[in-house]
Formats: C-alpha cells, sequence, structure tokens
C-alpha cells in the first residue's frame, strides 16, 4: 500500500493505491462525505464488475448509494452525456458541498470530475480509477473534460479531486488491450525525465502486462509519484512544466481525431504511437540519436503497442493529419507547440515547429511498411 500526497496550493488530496481498496471504498470515502448517500457515476462494463462490491463497501460505512451507469467508451465524453449526468445530480439534489464518485477509466473521471466543477458552481468528487491508464495518469492532476466535433478535450476545467483511490486488483478483470493502452502512460514518465525508470519499463513491462502484482504496483506508484511532483509545480500549465505531460498527445490526438474518436484506436495507444512519432521527427530534426528513437519505438512495439502509422491503414496523408493539430487546446498565438527529446528522458517543449515539416515527416511514416 502507498499514500502519495498531490500537494496542489489550496487543494492538496492523497492517492491512495492499494490492492483490495474498491472492497474498503466506503471506509475511505466516508470521511469526506457530508450526508450518509452518496452519488456514483460509472459505466456499464465497470458496473457489471464492482458495482456490487463497491456498494457493499458503502453499505458497510453506513452509507446509501445512489447511481448513474453510462455507457461505455470515448463517445461518452460528450455534451449529451454532460447534460445527462448534470441533470441527474440535480434530479437527486446535489449540493455544493458534497462529494460525486467517479468509478471508472479516464472517461468516466473526465466526464465527472467536469460535470462536478460546474454544477452548483462546483461540486467536489472522488476518484475511484479502474484502468491502468486511469490510475497513472487521467485521475491525478485535475484535468477534466468532454470532447467535441473540433477535437479532443476541447471543453473542460481544471478541478482537483479530494481522494483518490487506485485498485491495482481492478486491472485483473480488464482486457488486455486496456491494459496496454494505460502502459503507454506509464512509459511516458520514463521518456519525460526517467531513463533509469525507462530502462525499468523495458525490463520489466511485459511482466506488468502479464499480471506481475509487484510490477504493477511499483508503476503506479512511481508515475503517479512524477505526475504528482509535476502537477504541484505547475498545476494550470503556466509554467510550461505540467506540458510535459503532453508528450506523444499532440500526434496522438490527431491520429484519434482521424480514426473517429473510437476503439479502432483507443487513447493510450495514440499516445504510444504519438511517443515514437515524436522521436522519430525529434530525430529527423536532428534533436536526439535515430538509435535512441529506434529504441523506443522496439520498446513499444514489443509490449504489443502500435509502433507505426502502417497497422492504421489511414486514408489521408500527413497534410490531413497536421490539420488535426491546428485544433489542439495548447495552440497559442496561431503557434503549436511540440513536445519533443533531445534524448531519452530529454524532453523540452518546442515552440519553433513548422507544421509543414511535420506533414512531410508524415508522409514518409505512412510510407514505412
Amino acid at each position: 500500500m502507498a499514500v502519495i500526497p498531490v500537494a496542489i496550493a489550496g487543494a492538496p488530496y492523497d492517492v491512495r493505491i492499494e490492492a483490495g481498496v474498491l472492497a474498503r471504498a466506503g471506509e475511505y470515502c466516508r470521511p469526506f462525505l457530508r450526508k450518509n448517500n452518496v452519488l456514483v457515476i460509472t459505466d456499464h462494463n465497470v458496473a457489471t464488475k464492482w458495482r456490487q462490491i463497491v456498494s457493499d463497501s458503502f453499505a458497510s460505512a453506513g452509507l446509501h448509494s445512489d447511481w448513474l451507469v453510462l455507457p461505455a467508451g470515448e463517445s461518452t465524453k460528450s455534451w449529451e452525456h454532460l447534460s445527462r449526468v448534470i441533470d441527474w445530480l440535480l434530479e437527486q439534489e446535489i449540493e455544493r458541498k458534497d462529494k460525486i464518485i467517479a468509478l471508472g477509466g479516464g472517461v468516466i473521471g473526465d466526464l465527472t470530475g467536469f460535470a462536478a466543477s460546474i454544477v452548483k458552481r462546483g461540486c467536489g468528487f472522488i476518484q475511484i480509477p479502474t484502468t491502468l491508464l486511469a490510475q497513472v495518469d487521467s485521475s491525478v492532476g485535475g484535468k477534466t473534460a468532454i470532447n467535441t466535433s473540433a477535437g479532443k478535450n476541447l471543453v473542460g476545467a481544471f478541478h482537483q479531486p479530494a481522494l483518490v483511490l487506485a485498485d491495482p486488483l481492478a486491472l485483473d478483470t480488464l482486457p488486455l488491450r486496456e491494459v496496454r493502452a494505460g502502459y503507454a502512460e506509464v512509459v511516458k514518465y520514463g521518456l519525460i525525465d526517467d531513463p533509469a525508470f525507462f530502462e525499468w519499463c523495458e525490463l520489466n513491462g511485459l511482466d506488468l502486462l502479464a499480471g506481475d502484482q509487484t510490477a504493477r504496483e511499483y508503476a503506479i506508484a512511481h508515475s503517479v509519484s512524477a505526475k504528482a511532483r509535476i502537477v504541484a509545480a505547475d498545476e494550470k500549465e503556466t509554467a510550461g512544466v505540467r506540458a510535459l505531460l503532453n508528450l506523444g498527445h499532440t500526434f496522438g490526438h490527431a491520429l484519434e481525431a482521424e480514426t473517429g474518436f473510437s476503439d479502432r484506436l483507443l487513447h493510450g495507444e495514440g499516445v504510444a504511437l504519438g511517443m515514437v512519432l515524436a522521436a522519430r521527427f525529434s530525430a529527423r530534426q536532428g534533436l536526439m540519436a535515430g538509435q535512441d528513437a529506434e529504441r523506443i519505438a522496439t520498446h513499444i512495439g514489443t509490449v504489443g503497442l502500435p509502433a507505426s502509422l502502417a497497422g492504421l491503414a489511414l486514408d489521408c496523408d500527413g497534410r490531413r493529419l497536421a490539420d488535426h493539430m491546428l485544433h489542439d487546446k495548447k495552440m497559442d498565438a496561431g503557434t503549436l507547440p511540440f513536445l519533443l527529446m533531445r534524448g531519452i528522458g530529454k524532453t523540452f517543449l518546442a515552440s519553433d515547429v513548422d507544421l509543414n515539416d511535420v506533414s512531410a515527416f508524415l508522409d514518409e511514416e505512412l510510407a514505412r511498411t
């Protein structure tokens, strides 16, 4: 068991990583709740596996739970479902000082967190992430959002949770593809500024994916500690530090947009391929050694994540993919900053990237076999 503090000024909270914590959720949430009923938002997949266990844990803590169960999938991060969540919360007579429970992956956490940030001008919420991606990334740091037709996460707010409960045992119920997608965000922390952790991933990544609990708990705790350090230094991405967490996301979001934000390419898969592309583009620009870029691609491919554009069978050119990036929320005065690398563990924010160069590079990558 690990308890990692997230030292956000004015809104600190803990991330508790503990095998079996889902069965003790009521015990840990109870001190944060003012009333004897609790509102839980989840999706159909998570409800099938965990609703009874979590509901029983609340009952054991003297709490009655009411549940809103939404469809699973990225399409749930929408205006339609945001409206549904808010209407339900108001029907349940939510009060400003109440805490809403988000039980699920990144979609449920993002949607619930955004709803909490705006209903009654802001309520509290507790994150109980059930996917690896959510446990190591999206549940920590307070970014909440929905998607729109223009792009991913373009409408949202910074809204920190009051508590995060991460249960590594929840990963045992996930399809391997979902665990792999979350693993991309684990690798990201090594590539940002921790080459020793990237080496750990090379040595232990396959064991983690195969279900090794020791490897999973270490990876989750190390990743959360890294993210906690970064977001405490730059909560709202104004100092250029938190932007490092977007490594792989500019390329990845463009690929997600081109594939219709669908199961054709999961978010973590897009991030994995995006990191490979960021590394190869950095090498093309003479910023890092080509062998380091290929080392990254080799590890990504070895664990079963996409490491080239060829596998997506995209019907587009590099310009079309680059044009998707114009909707990126990091656009600043018409310029799109890119996360590039000077080596493994040496990520930096570049503000002088020409999208024509990106387009030409993507044409080259699309032509790879």
